[in-house]
Formats: structure tokens, sequence, C-alpha cells
């Protein structure tokens, strides 16, 4: 989890004043996967994914992704999670 490990958790606050700042929701996610709040990151990442397109919606892809791989395949929130992409991406 060292990619979660100093992030600010101010970092939340701006991303939801800024909902198109991609950059700013990553780094969101990270901190509320850092405070525990996994489905929340995960739906954020996955809104993003849904809201934009281009590389902007491969970078949140690719990061929520990521993010999957920090838990057990098997853990609800993932289960949750992924079928939430696959529904966002297609």
């Amino acid at each position: 989890a060292a990619r979660t490990a100093d992030v600010d958790p101010a970092v939340i606050a701006r991303a939801d004043a800024d909902p198109a700042d991609v950059d700013a929701q990553l780094l969101a996610a990270d901190a509320e996967v850092a405070a525990g709040d996994v489905a929340r990151a995960f739906d954020r990442l996955t809104d993003v994914v849904r809201r934009s397109a281009g590389d902007d919606r491969d970078t949140a892809r690719e990061h929520l992704v990521g993010l999957f791989e920090l838990f057990d395949p098997d853990d609800q929130r993932v289960v949750v999670a992924r079928r939430n992409l696959a529904s966002a991406l297609f």
C-alpha cells in the first residue's frame, strides 16, 4: 500500500469540488482507500470512467484496476466494483 501511504486527506475535498479534475480524483481515491473507505474510492473512479473519455477514461480505469489488486479478488467490494466498472465501460 505504498501508493496510499503519504496521501493528504484534504485531496478528497478538492476532488469533490472539481469532479472534472481526473488527477484529483485519483489522489482522492487513494486517500479513501488509505482511510478504509474502499467502496467510496471504487465508486469515485467508476464515476470518472463513466463520465470521461480517451486518456482520462483509460487512466481512471487503470488506476481502479490497480486498486482492485490491493484486495482479495473475492472481496465483495471488489466484486461489486468490477461489475459497476464493466457497466460503466459498455
